[in-house]
């Protein structure tokens, strides 16, 4: 080979560009705003379960609200079931053991409930003559709420 000839270079192919092309152009572009950062967006035609992305994405569950909040879940639960292992009451609660933890400790410290050993395991009362903490329902008892809601 003669050494005035050079081998011929193929075109580099960037990840983006082959993924846009196995996409079929379609899915997200990478733009800069006026302050020159990067945003990425999914452009109009592009799906969230499109067979061709290899990043699929799942749906997105609406945003749920409760009226109570998961100091009151949790308290619900201790006083229908005082022997629960925090396990099940994060599991029935739909949060974490450790934040079920938390919550113990707020509701120990504030006087709500007491903690009694039995064995390895521990028992909790939940004081029911405790009255709520919000300035509106201050007239009105633990016991009144739990009323409430267990019937």
């Amino acid at each position: 080979m003669p050494r005035s000839a050079k081998p011929k270079s193929t075109p580099r192919v960037t990840k983006a560009k082959a993924n846009s092309a196995i996409r079929g152009g379609k899915g997200r572009s990478a733009t800069r705003d006026g302050a020159g950062k990067q945003k990425t967006s999914l452009s109009p035609d592009s799906t969230s379960d499109d067979n061709h992305s290899p990043y699929p994405t799942r749906p997105r569950p609406p945003h749920r609200w409760t009226f109570l909040t998961n100091h009151a879940h949790v308290l619900v639960l201790l006083k229908a079931q005082p022997e629960l292992i925090l396990r099940e009451v994060a599991t029935r609660v739909g949060i974490t053991e450790r934040a079920v933890q938390r919550i113990i400790q707020d509701l120990e410290s504030a006087g709500f409930i007491q903690r009694q050993k039995v064995g390895r395991q521990n028992q909790y009362q939940v004081m029911t003559e405790q009255p709520l903490r919000h300035p509106i329902e201050a007239h009105r008892k633990i016991g009144d709420l739990l009323k409430l809601i267990n019937g």
